[in-house]
């Protein structure tokens, strides 16, 4: 996947100035797409070049002018085509598990305090996910929402990004608290 066709799935549903991109991918994109703004405004230059999607100016009084993009029928068939394509696994690629695996020759002091503060960063994302499901379904249970939504396929994406977070908060301060028990077991010794 390239990031053409996250900033393309991110301006299905709204035609997005790229400020606000920016915003949608940090707060829904994000939990399976990281990009900086600089690259999201390089990324809608090339996409534009390439009629994948189009840009309209809108003046505004007292405000710098602002280019509004939406996707046209070439990037939707480009969407279309990339989703026919065949997907690879993903892998995990984090340094503090490497640091976790070399946790035996390492000062679990520091170890702990970096998974701790993990969980911490974990634990905030789950808060704004769940704020962000509520949002999406409004007054609907989720079995409702999922059964009638309009649009159910950022609510989807946002669900596994709560779901990979609560992984990663719980996963955290598990090991945490093994380093800890097996820090204090040694010391008693």
């Amino acid at each position: 996947m390239a990031l053409r066709h996250a900033v393309l799935a991110a301006l299905l549903d709204a035609e997005l100035s790229g400020y606000q991109l920016a915003k949608a991918f940090d707060t829904g994109v994000a939990n399976f797409w990281h990009a900086l703004p600089q690259q999201l405004y390089a990324e809608l230059t090339k996409l534009e070049k390439e009629g994948l999607i189009t840009g309209r100016e809108v003046v505004q009084e007292a405000r710098p002018n602002k280019r509004l993009f939406r996707v046209t029928d070439t990037g939707l068939a480009e969407l279309e085509q990339f989703a026919e394509s065949a997907t690879k696994p993903s892998f995990i690629r984090d340094d503090l598990l490497v640091k976790v695996q070399a946790a035996d020759h390492l000062d679990t002091g520091t170890l702990i305090e970096q998974l701790t503060e993990r969980a911490t960063f974990a634990e905030a994302k789950i808060g704004r996910f769940g704020e962000l499901l509520r949002n999406m379904r409004g007054e609907r249970s989720e079995e409702e929402f999922l059964r009638h939504g309009e649009r159910i396929g950022p609510y989807l994406t946002c669900r596994r990004g709560l779901d990979f977070e609560l992984g990663n908060r719980d996963w955290c301060t598990r090991t945490a608290a093994i380093l800890r028990e097996r820090e204090a077991a040694r010391a008693g010794r």
